[in-house]
């Protein structure tokens, strides 16, 4: 049986991997809640900034996966903007100065980065060879983040760098309020429509993580993403589709914005072209199980 410790594991990104997991291997979730034990789980108390008592738990550890990090759905204020980047850059600091610590550390450390890394993309794909690295605040975060996770050699311990797209998942994500939005007529494209979203469905989200943890030649940088970004009026067409909804009413950039406002979170997340794909994880030869957006929306519903 193996030992999976994961940071950021009660989020939406972290259940799936708990789900995943814990019915074959041990896991361990990283908290800033009380430490216990639930459903055969173990949960262990961190503050995400310091190596504390927490970091025992990574001796002899099989895998430990870093998702620690403030949702980026939110209004970008200051005080916010703070909280991303320390929650980020702080627990990955923490993780690494634990596994050097360690006397048997982990064979493994996967930590979180996003696809918006690159730049806005109309014209091409992005891959981990030739992509484009952006500009603008998430894409600040992310250098960022990746140089903390870059500067720790550890030579026992193989790294993995997530450059994870938009996932959708049952528990979370986007898909359920932009279904909603469908429902009721405003499924309509978003801006231009003409930009590309690089989705990945939970169901492949925890099969890349497993299919890294199993590949013992995996290092560096992979874009978690399906293999063909779709544009925003494909993926809203496919989010109508779904439950049956033959018109939505389009959504101008400024009524975007408008709209955002109102519900205290940003447009970065529609309008933002990403059009990456996942060339290192082709290349070794991971098969997805969902790379179609309609099958993919449909296996929600």
């Amino acid at each position: 049986m193996r030992r999976i410790v994961i940071a950021g594991g009660t989020g939406f990104l972290g259940s799936i991997l708990v789900r995943h997991f814990s019915e074959r291997d041990q896991v361990t979730i990283l908290t800033r809640g009380k430490s216990k034990v639930k459903n055969g789980i173990e949960y262990i108390h961190w503050d995400g900034r310091t190596v504390g008592l927490w970091s025992n738990i990574l001796e002899h550890a099989d895998v430990v996966v870093n998702l620690n990090g403030k949702s980026v759905d939110c209004r970008y204020t200051d005080k916010n903007k703070q909280l991303i980047y320390s929650t980020r850059l702080d627990s990955t600091a923490a993780i690494g100065q634990a596994i050097l610590k360690c006397v048997s550390p982990p064979k493994l450390w996967i930590n979180a980065s996003s696809a918006t890394i690159y730049r806005h993309s109309l014209d091409r794909e992005m891959d981990e060879y030739a992509g484009e690295i952006g500009s603008g605040f998430s894409v600040d975060v992310c250098q960022k983040w990746e140089a903390v996770f870059d500067r720790f050699d550890l030579p026992n311990t193989r790294k993995v760098v997530l450059r994870t797209g938009i996932v959708f998942g049952k528990s979370g994500g986007p898909l359920k309020p932009l279904i909603a939005l469908a429902r009721i007529g405003l499924g309509g494209k978003h801006g231009g429509g003409n930009q590309y979203f690089s989705w990945l469905h939970e169901t492949d989200f925890a099969g890349i993580v497993s299919f890294i943890i199993d590949n013992n030649g995996a290092q560096g940088v992979y874009n978690a993403t399906v293999t063909a970004p779709v544009t925003n009026i494909e993926v809203m067409r496919a989010i109508r589709q779904g439950p049956g909804v033959s018109f939505g009413v389009p959504m101008s950039r400024r009524l975007l914005k408008f709209g955002a406002f109102l519900i205290r979170t940003e447009t970065e997340l529609i309008l933002k072209s990403r059009r990456v794909v996942p060339k290192r994880l082709l290349e070794s030869g991971y098969q997805f199980k969902f790379d179609k957006i309609d099958d993919a929306i449909a296996s929600f519903l």
